[in-house]
């Protein structure tokens, strides 16, 4: 999931808890030292009726932090508090993660202008800055185009530059020590943009998986029959032939061919081929791959071509394909080696 979708659902639930005339607060892990279930940025959403959305540690810390959001919410004010996960004879759980965790709680109100217009922005899929004030929770929302909204007149210059750029290269949030003050910069962007050519069966579990993985994801197939919200209900649905699609309008794209139909899949590579692409993944063998290339006058150096597409996991299943497919475009996105993580110290790094 994407921390874009992961904020969505939050601000989803807290209005479903204002709906049952609950208060709702945001949990928000901002800093870790040493191994931890989540990295920084990680939200959940507290009700006051005990409702909760969202993990911090998988389930271990969760009755103890709402303890935490309850009297957050009954102050009214923001509050801080820490885990030390190291400290097993306190906690008697065993908990496998030793690092020392820092959550910020906040009460979130439903008529804060700050807080609605954060949600507009979620909702639209823009790129945003929350820069949060610690431990005051005072907090200042920055937009792409560079508009501000907020209550943290004054912010350093310094603050104010790293969450501007951060949005285009910042994966989690991070703190920033400015003139005696502590800033979290929670920086959001919208999922990759990811292109399936086809809508196949075995369609069907990749563009949901990839969308769980937090990519954006259109599904390209002129058959309305197979290309709808039935079938693809995560998704958006271009209900077109790949030769009818302006190249402009699909640039900076991960693609997916998949139409199992040679002349289909061929239209469709050179589609992507055109479009600035991120990465091209062709399912089935390479031979069929290179004969479409030849065929449409490009070759393997003419962009970032994946074939056969997928991690070798010993896939049979559609559903196991799709593991294997989803599971190179995180390697790729994210820009790491897939091996396993046995007899590794560390796992987020």
């Amino acid at each position: 999931m994407s921390r874009l979708q992961e904020f969505k659902d939050v601000f989803k639930n807290i209005k479903l808890a204002w709906e049952r005339n609950e208060q709702a607060a945001i949990a928000m892990q901002i800093s870790v030292k040493g191994s931890a279930y989540r990295l920084p940025g990680t939200k959940m959403m507290m009700a006051s009726d005990g409702q909760m959305f969202g993990t911090i540690s998988g389930g271990c810390l969760e009755s103890d932090l709402f303890g935490w959001a309850e009297k957050a919410m009954e102050m009214r004010t923001p509050l801080t508090h820490k885990y030390d996960l190291s400290e097993n004879e306190v906690w008697g759980l065993g908990i496998g993660c030793k690092g020392i965790l820092e959550m910020l709680i906040l009460p979130i109100d439903q008529n804060d202008v700050f807080w609605k217009k954060t949600e507009e922005i979620i909702q639209k899929g823009q790129a945003f800055s929350c820069v949060l004030e610690i431990p005051s929770g005072r907090r200042l929302l920055i937009e792409k185009e560079g508009i501000m909204i907020g209550g943290l007149d004054n912010l350093p210059f310094e603050v104010v530059e790293k969450a501007r750029n951060s949005m285009d290269t910042q994966t989690r949030a991070e703190i920033m020590s400015c003139d005696g003050s502590r800033f979290l910069i929670d920086a959001v962007k919208p999922g990759e943009k990811l292109i399936v050519a086809g809508a196949g069966r075995d369609a069907v579990p990749v563009a949901d998986l990839a969308a769980k993985a937090g990519f954006s994801v259109t599904v390209l197939d002129s058959r309305v029959e197979f290309n709808n919200p039935g079938l693809f209900p995560s998704v958006i649905h271009l209900i077109e032939n790949p030769e009818e699609i302006n190249s402009n309008n699909v640039t900076d794209s991960w693609w997916i061919i998949m139409n199992h139909y040679q002349e289909i899949d061929e239209k469709a590579l050179q589609l992507a081929l055109k479009s600035n692409p991120r990465y091209i993944g062709v399912l089935g063998p390479m031979a069929r791959t290179k004969e479409m290339l030849i065929n449409i006058g490009q070759t393997f150096s003419d962009g970032p071509i994946h074939s056969p597409i997928g991690l070798d996991l010993g896939a049979e299943t559609m559903e196991e394909v799709a593991i294997s497919i989803v599971a190179e475009l995180m390697t790729v996105k994210n820009g790491r080696n897939p091996v396993p993580l046995h007899g590794k110290t560390k796992i987020h790094g």
